[in-house]
């Protein structure tokens, strides 16, 4: 099967992450999207939000639970270790040989990606698809990619969805201060955010 990867502490998770999913699994006639919610990723405290990695599991897993082709993997939720993109992509490949996969990345990382660990390890495990939220930087999406290709022998291509400008430290900094965020999260998750006091949530 053809394997969309979608990683992140989703601290929530947001539509945003769902509508890249969503998109990639069209654009690229994907069969499956993997979320997969990092335990303990290198360049984050998990626990600054006060939120444990049980309740953002049961949050993705709540998003992702009517959609059939939406899929929820604990491999880098299970690891005591630090979750690195290069070793995650490895074990995957190791673990379903059969499968071809697709590792979904925003466009600020495909810029930044000479910084990542071990990141040409990455290259070969995968195909990257690139989220490119807007037309304004084509030109400079396609240069970044074609020094990839040529440097790295990597196989990107740009992922068009639509822009959404939601972050989940805007979702938390709202339900903190007892402020809605409908329409940012799917309702089952909202729902969950408020009756378990996540974020610090006020009475409204």
């Amino acid at each position: 099967m053809k394997i969309g990867i979608m990683g992140g502490t989703f601290d929530p998770i947001h539509i945003g992450h769902l509508l890249l999913g969503e998109f990639a699994y069209e654009n690229f006639h994907l069969d499956e999207i993997w979320f997969l919610p990092n335990g303990n990723p290198p360049h984050k405290t998990t626990d600054e939000s006060g939120v444990s990695l049980d309740d953002r599991i049961e949050m993705v897993k709540l998003a992702t639970d009517d959609v059939p082709y939406f899929r929820m993997n604990l491999y880098e939720a299970s690891s005591k270790k630090h979750s690195y993109t290069y070793s995650t992509m490895r074990a995957l490949r190791e673990m379903y040989p059969e499968h071809e996969f697709f590792f979904i990345l925003g466009a600020d990382s495909l810029f930044s990606i000479e910084q990542w660990k071990n990141f040409r390890e990455i290259f070969p495990s995968c195909t990257i698809l690139a989220a490119m939220r807007d037309d304004k930087d084509t030109e400079s999406m396609q240069a970044q990619i074609r020094y990839l290709n040529g440097k790295y022998g990597a196989d990107i291509r740009l992922l068009q969805a639509p822009l959404v400008e939601i972050s989940s430290t805007t979702i938390r900094r709202r339900a903190e201060n007892g402020l809605s965020i409908r329409y940012m999260v799917p309702d089952v998750v909202s729902e969950y955010i408020q009756s378990n006091a996540l974020y610090k949530i006020k009475s409204e």
